[in-house]
């Protein structure tokens, strides 16, 4: 076990063999990272009132915090953002220093860098989140293109610059 995991009430955090975990992240308890997602440096996942999963091609950006919560596939989260007892599903991106607590991110959404989503605000699928506190629009009408910002945080660009980082994840 790598100095940086440590076990909880007798769960231990489970890795697949093909995700990335940088050795300068911390893993804590219930904490499961799938196959082909990345846990970057500084980054924390504390599985210990809940468990924390990171589903298969999902990544956690530098120093983002999660605490009993879970990603679905394909979910991108942004350098320094905090997530506390949330579910971010499928194609979702959660961008840079956004506060998420006790909440649901829908499918194919995008939470802008620096938002606020208070307890017990739920994000629908497809939309655009902004501003503290969050209030979104749908994803069409956003002046966003999704496409775009999917494509520039795609996570098989994000699997593929983990990878090319060797050390970092040994």
């Amino acid at each position: 076990m790598d100095s940086r995991q440590y076990p909880f009430d007798g769960a231990v955090p489970q890795i697949h063999d093909d995700a990335r975990v940088s050795r300068e992240s911390t893993l804590v308890g219930d904490v499961s990272v799938e196959a082909q997602a990345s846990v970057w440096p500084g980054v924390v996942l504390r599985g210990d009132v809940g468990p924390v999963v990171v589903g298969r091609d999902s990544h956690v950006g530098d120093n983002a915090t999660l605490h009993a919560s879970t990603l679905g596939e394909r979910v991108m989260v942004g350098h320094g953002a905090v997530l506390n007892e949330v579910t971010v599903e499928d194609g979702a991106l959660v961008g840079f220093n956004a506060t998420v607590s006790e909440a649901v991110v829908g499918e194919d959404s995008i939470v802008a860098m620096g938002t606020t989503v208070l307890p017990g605000t739920d994000v629908p699928p497809n939309s655009f989140a902004f501003g503290t506190p969050a209030n979104w629009v749908p994803l069409a009408d956003s002046g966003v293109d999704p496409e775009a910002v999917f494509e520039d945080y795609s996570s098989g660009g994000y699997a593929d610059l983990a990878a090319r980082h060797g050390e970092l994840f040994e």
